[in-house]
């Protein structure tokens, strides 16, 4: 019997409230309905879009409010679903959103090309025609900086309306992991049943008794290897889904495709993994570090997540994680502090992990609404850092709303990636300071170290992977599921050279759900890189330093990622900036040899 409670189980006040966006499921409804409706008044203009500088003006607005109410209706779904992705309504309602938000793509496909008819020269003439319009420059010059890619209205027709089928791979994944598969319990080391859930996995890695973790670890593995066709199946089929579209746009490859969205160079990626690449010897230290913790002396693949402190984790309740990280953000400003303080108080949250619940973590909402967090809580530090990574993806996209209009009020994943590691590394940075409890120092240092580790490293292993598959099947290879564990395998090796290698762990690659949305974990390694170096200013510089980033934060999408960052202080095209978080890395990797 499983130990996970179903949701019923859990208190009103660790659960979000959705009553922001909707107070019920037939209000939801209501506002589906209406949001069709207004398609109608948005394909009105097709045809039409820059016929005179007040149509345009006209167009745009309407494309906002029909945009606002389609987003407004696509969350509440999408998290009545992650609630319980066992409850069939509450996927009916998910699925008809996706629907409706291809519909509306659809409806709105006509918007870019006709824009693109025009030079900026037409564009000056509207603003000065229409003043209104000059809230939209950015924004313009966004759709006029991709016109080499965007293609007719029709064309755009017809790939926004197979935006639900170019994105199924991902939804199979998701319901055969999340929904469909249930992993066989283990015994503890007390001798009784321990259940193991996407979500608990990598918590009983850490487990000190070192022959739990291998049973763990191998029926975990073992149960996926169940599924091995299926999960292979379904990324053969993402990668092309990539492939196809960005041909469709005219790009030479789906990374570049993908990183011109933001318009992020790919010489950025390429830095960062080549200087990667070049510090894998701290890596390989800290693994070296992992083997003398451990009882044998060969450091196994399910030794990889244990502490570096042979002291048991200290326990973090929830409430005690909501203080640390208030108190953590202060050198971001009073404004700041209260508001992430209030929204923990105001359900911004839904904490526990329950049957049936979306697994990870993530930070949504809406323009309209307050944010909302998906957490599977777990008690332990490394959830406490969660929390703080979440609420900076939360604070990033209120202050934002409250700067920006609404086609600005978002941000790139290049840029939110920052945002939220920023909140980590202060975390950090007040908990050695200001904490006595010398068993807490160990494990937030060590957990430090883990977050270089995963976030860095782990993430760029995985862009490594996801351009190399990419890039065999841009060749014309088949990715069979023997092809992508020998790949993984290969990578697995280079980045932890000092431990040994199985075959099980050549199939973590099924259990990595980023990969079916291509080439954006990058990200998390280039964020955790500007985030060290922007909390290295704000600490030397003090308010001046966290003002620049606040107004980093506000500005939203209006900017280029590398610009806005510019202005903050941070220069992402300079390989110093990665070497610098990695020599943080190395220093950190020091001192925690001196405090131990």
């Amino acid at each position: 019997m499983s130990s996970v409670p179903e949701r019923g189980d859990i208190d009103e006040q660790y659960k979000w409230d959705l009553d922001s966006l909707f107070a019920s499921d037939e209000d939801w409804q209501t506002a589906f309905d209406e949001a069709r409706e207004q398609l109608d008044d948005l394909r009105a203009y097709e045809g039409r879009a820059t016929e005179d500088a007040a149509t345009l003006r006209d167009l745009l607005e309407t494309y906002e409010d029909v945009m606002r109410q389609v987003s407004n209706v696509s969350a509440y779904a999408r998290m009545r679903r992650d609630e319980d992705t066992r409850d069939d309504d509450a996927q009916a309602m998910a699925t008809r959103a996706q629907s409706l938000g291809s519909e509306a793509a659809s409806a709105a496909s006509f918007l870019e090309p006709e824009l693109q008819e025009l030079d900026r020269e037409d564009i000056e003439q509207m603003q000065a025609a229409e003043p209104a319009l000059e809230a939209y420059d950015h924004y313009v010059d966004d759709i006029l900086r991709m016109k080499p890619h965007t293609r007719s209205a029709e064309v755009e027709n017809l790939l926004a309306e197979l935006g639900e089928v170019t994105g199924a791979s991902g939804e199979i994944y998701n319901m055969l992991a999340n929904a469909d598969m249930e992993f066989p319990s283990v015994e503890d080391p007390d001798g009784e049943p321990q259940a193991i859930t996407l979500n608990n996995f990598t918590t009983l890695q850490k487990n000190p008794d070192r022959e739990f973790r291998q049973r763990v670890y191998e029926t975990f593995y073992d149960e996926w290897d169940e599924v091995r066709n299926a999960v292979g199946t379904a990324y053969r089929n993402s990668v092309k889904a990539d492939e196809k579209l960005a041909g469709a746009r005219d790009y030479d490859s789906s990374r570049e495709a993908a990183l011109d969205g933001p318009n992020i160079p790919t010489d950025v990626y390429d830095t960062l993994v080549d200087t990667v690449r070049d510090n894998l010897d701290k890596l390989h230290r800290h693994a070296d570090l992992k083997r003398e913790v451990t009882d044998g002396d060969d450091l196994e693949m399910w030794d990889l997540y244990v502490p570096l402190v042979t002291e048991e984790s200290p326990e973090v309740p929830y409430e005690d994680a909501c203080e640390y990280v208030t108190e953590a953000v202060a050198p971001l400003g009073e404004a700041y502090q209260s508001r992430l303080a209030e929204g923990l108080d105001s359900r911004w949250v839904d904490v526990y992990e329950t049957e049936g619940k979306q697994s990870g973590a993530y930070s949504g909402g809406t323009y309209d609404s307050q944010p909302y967090i998906l957490m599977n809580y777990q008690d332990d530090v490394e959830s406490m850092y969660t929390l703080a990574h979440e609420l900076g993806h939360s604070m990033h996209s209120e202050l934002a709303s409250d700067a920006q209009p609404y086609v600005y009020a978002d941000y790139t994943i290049f840029i939110a990636e920052i945002a939220s590691t920023v909140n980590e590394t202060l975390l950090t940075h007040h908990l050695l300071e200001t904490v006595e409890d010398e068993q807490l120092r160990r494990h937030v240092l060590n957990q430090y170290l883990e977050r270089f580790r995963s976030t860095l490293y782990r993430q760029t292993m995985f862009a490594e992977f996801e351009q190399r598959t990419h890039e065999l099947s841009e060749a014309g290879e088949p990715l069979t599921p023997d092809r992508l564990d020998d790949l993984y395998r290969e990578l697995k090796g280079d980045y932890y050279e000092p431990a040994e290698l199985d075959d099980r762990i050549a199939r973590e690659w099924m259990r990595i759900p980023h990969f079916y949305r291509a080439f954006y974990v990058f990200q998390y390694a280039t964020g955790i890189s500007a985030a060290v170096a922007l909390v290295e200013n704000i600490r030397e510089e003090g308010e001046p330093a966290a003002e620049r980033y606040r107004n980093f934060l506000a500005s939203g999408s209006r900017g280029y990622p590398l610009e806005l960052l510019g202005d903050a202080g941070v220069d992402m095209t300079d390989p110093e900036t990665i070497q610098s978080a990695l020599d943080v890395y190395g220093d950190s990797l020091d001192e925690f040899e001196r405090l131990v």
